[in-house]
């Protein structure tokens, strides 16, 4: 399984990211840097940095530019404080590369779990599932349901973390128009998962190296 990591940041992206990379021990995979500081990346252990000098452009561009830069069909998008666990490649050897999309386990940096398997606003999922659901205007609902829900209609793919083949990115990349804060990836979300197969693998994770919360964006 030949793997692009694109990781896109507006500082650095820290050697424990970068080590958790190559600690996997994948036979043939790349790593693509978008944005940051150039001084930064001298005698780092990267393929490719993308200077990304203007930060108030929306970072969907940074992404697709992962996407045009990528050698390799399998392509990690990321942003630069997820690291990888020690099974992950492990995990994705033995769940396979039969998917369009890929979701795997997420954790939190107190080990609770984070944006992974997502769930917009279905209204027959109640609550406990993971974290408590965070409301929007009393209508746009975001709950963690357990790995084995499957109705794809409702599904949500966060955009600091996922796989997609480059073909699926060629075909519907993300809209340079929205940035962050402008459910960028919801929109997304609703185009993909309507053409392609997304699946879950329960074998590999990656955790945040700072504490965030289950959130997502306003959808009007």
């Amino acid at each position: 399984m030949n793997i692009t990591f694109g990781i896109i940041t507006n500082k650095f992206v820290s050697d424990e990211v970068l080590n958790s990379i190559h600690n996997q021990n994948i036979p043939s995979y790349e790593i693509i840097v978008v944005g940051g500081e150039d001084k930064y990346w001298i005698n780092k252990q990267i393929d490719l940095y993308i200077p990304f000098t203007d930060e108030d452009k929306p970072y969907t561009i940074k992404k697709n530019l992962i996407t045009e830069n990528a050698s390799f069909d399998n392509i990690v998008y990321l942003h630069d404080y997820y690291f990888f666990l020690e099974d992950w490649y492990h995990g994705f050897k033995k769940f396979g590369d039969d998917w369009d999309i890929c979701m795997n386990v997420v954790k939190n940096k107190d080990g609770s779990r984070f944006r992974d398997w997502c769930v917009y606003d279905d209204p027959n999922l109640n609550w406990p599932y993971g974290d408590e659901p965070i409301n929007f205007d009393d209508t746009h609902r975001l709950m963690l349901p357990p790995y084995s829900y499957d109705k794809k209609k409702f599904m949500y793919i966060s955009g600091g973390y996922w796989l997609a083949k480059k073909y699926v990115m060629e075909e519907e990349p993300l809209n340079e128009k929205l940035g962050w804060g402008e459910s960028e990836d919801v929109e997304w979300s609703k185009r993909v998962l309507n053409k392609f197969s997304y699946k879950m693998n329960t074998y590999s994770t990656v955790q945040t190296l700072k504490d965030k919360r289950l959130s997502a964006e306003y959808v009007n």
